[in-house]
């Protein structure tokens, strides 16, 4: 079972255990972990969902957030020793039993039996009854008894309900609970499309021998269900004065029938519908007071299961796109949710496969492709992420990288020139594994700039691309150019803002670039005097 250890390593520990369900973190005494004390933790500031599989954090609006790691979150699958604040109470999650036991055992605020005995509903219910006077399939008579009796049932129904699972197998779940706990002939639960706005039948259940194919039940009656918000009850809805328009109500020969909104909150998600074909005045009052009872606890799961669901996808979804974003820009993705328009000062770096048109001409696609793959992934994951850069994008053979947005550090240029000796140092080593397997060896050239950039969210937010632009950046293209194999180009800019830093640089001439009116000044950096 997993556990949070509040105030972990301090004198004031207290163990939470995490049972398979929902679980809520906040100020207000109605919340499971409630931390009373804390001014910092929202009255409901944080919802945690429990699964068989994992164990997954929600915000729920906090006004001081809630972190994983440091990191701000919406939501977040927990792992092993992650560190969770809500405001200034502090958790840690654990899924060994051991680290809790380290703990004293009063200090364990709580503990729960999680086994449950499937046989319990059934040694409340009788499935031979044929009382008139009530629905409910209950062995005892005594109303008294029956009444507890009712609410050992719906805890029953909410510990069966409670585990976030497929839609399709939880409505599948209410409705055989349903039959099992009521006498009806049909039943069916409709639930909201959230584009449409419509009603649609998302699971349905007859009892023997009855026809349950195509839309059986009275859209009359869902429709006056959902839109007044309240359970609707007919003891007979043949003669029901409230339908002007009854032919489906007549061709389906329906008699007693009820249809509750499925109401989690304080919005409608869709209705539970019953009905008996044979059986007028069937339900009482109290039927249908626990009728309405039970739905809630329908509702209740159904939503959790959609917001469970839409959680997992959600996690899917950002971590295919955290591969295709470094590391610093998933890290403020997470943070922001959006990258604005920014004017910022980087440093680029721009580094080309020399003589590649030529190599490749001599390769299948597939060999390019996958030397490609071998190479950036050195270049890339091993250096340009090692050295805190963004890399912005790969251009065919070429890759360009920045330091200095989406964050700054005050020795982002010295990260940039150190990553480009390590990129020429690894190149010799990739060359010699090439050697090995016969390949022809490569060499590549770099240029290196810094200055002014305008940095963000290039495209729509729904095409991101995270992108630098302006002079810097094309100029920085144009070193790269003049560059030889094996070399790599700074410029003045950049050579001024090394300071105290002490690389090997060559002055040489001007030279005239693409785009610009007067010669730049560029160093070269002797990079073979830097030890790898």
């Amino acid at each position: 079972m997993p556990y949070f250890i509040y105030a972990p390593d301090t004198g004031n520990e207290k163990i939470y255990e995490l049972p398979t369900g929902e679980i809520t973190i906040g100020r207000e005494r109605d919340n499971i972990i409630a931390i009373t004390h804390e001014t910092s933790v929202s009255r409901h500031h944080a919802q945690v969902i429990i699964s068989q599989d994992s164990v997954n954090i929600v915000d729920q609006n906090s006004s001081n957030g809630t972190f994983v790691n440091g990191i701000k979150i919406d939501s977040c699958i927990l792992k092993e020793g992650d560190l969770i604040h809500c405001g200034n109470a502090i958790f840690k999650f654990v899924t060994n039993s051991s680290q809790a036991q380290d703990i004293s055992p009063t200090n364990i605020v709580k503990q729960y039996l999680q086994e449950f005995t499937p046989t319990e509903l059934n040694e409340l219910l009788d499935q031979q009854q044929d009382d008139s006077f009530s629905v409910l399939k209950l062995k005892e008579k005594d109303s008294n008894l029956q009444a507890v009796d009712k609410l050992k049932i719906l805890l029953e129904v909410s510990k069966q309900l409670s585990s976030p699972t497929e839609l399709e197998i939880l409505l599948e779940k209410i409705l055989e609970l349903l039959f099992q706990i009521i006498k009806v002939d049909r039943a069916v639960i409709l639930l909201v499309n959230e584009t449409t706005g419509e009603l649609e039948q998302k699971a349905v259940k007859g009892r023997v021998g009855i026809n349950i194919e195509g839309s059986f039940y009275s859209k009359n009656i869902t429709n006056f269900a959902i839109e007044k918000g309240i359970t609707f009850l007919t003891t007979n809805a043949c003669l029901d004065q409230r339908f002007d328009n009854p032919e489906s109500i007549v061709s389906q020969s329906i008699h007693g029938a009820v249809c509750i909104p499925l109401k989690p909150r304080d919005q409608i998600i869709g209705v539970l519908y019953a009905d008996n074909l044979s059986l007028s005045n069937v339900y009482s009052d109290e039927d249908v007071e626990f009728l309405t009872g039970l739905a809630n606890q329908a509702a209740i799961a159904i939503e959790n299961t959609q917001l469970y669901n839409k959680i997992q996808v959600e996690a899917i979804i950002r971590n295919k796109l955290e591969r295709f974003f470094p590391t610093n820009v998933a890290r403020k993705l997470k943070e922001t949710e959006k990258l604005e328009i920014i004017d910022t000062e980087v440093t680029a770096l721009f580094s080309d496969i020399s003589g590649f048109t030529k190599m490749s001409s001599t390769m299948e696609p597939r060999q390019i492709i996958s030397m490609l793959n071998e190479y950036f992934k050195i270049m890339v994951e091993d250096i340009v992420f090692r050295y805190e850069g963004t890399l912005e994008k790969y251009i065919g053979d070429a890759l360009f990288a920045i330091w200095g947005a989406p964050y700054q550090t005050a020795n982002d240029v010295e990260k940039a020139i150190k990553a480009a000796i390590d990129m020429q140092w690894a190149v010799r080593s990739f060359n010699k594994q090439r050697e090995q397997r016969h390949q022809e060896p490569i060499a590549i050239h770099i240029g290196i700039n810094s200055g002014k950039v305008a940095a963000g969210n290039i495209g729509s937010e729904k095409l991101i691309q995270y992108a630098t632009i302006g002079d810097t950046t094309n100029v920085t293209s144009r070193i790269c150019s003049e560059a030889k194999a094996d070399e790599i180009m700074i410029s003045q800019t950049t050579q001024e803002k090394l300071k105290e830093h002490q690389f090997p640089l060559e002055k040489i001439p001007p030279v005239m670039v693409k785009g610009k009116d007067e010669p730049i000044q560029l160093y070269r950096l002797l990079w073979q005097q830097v030890p790898s």
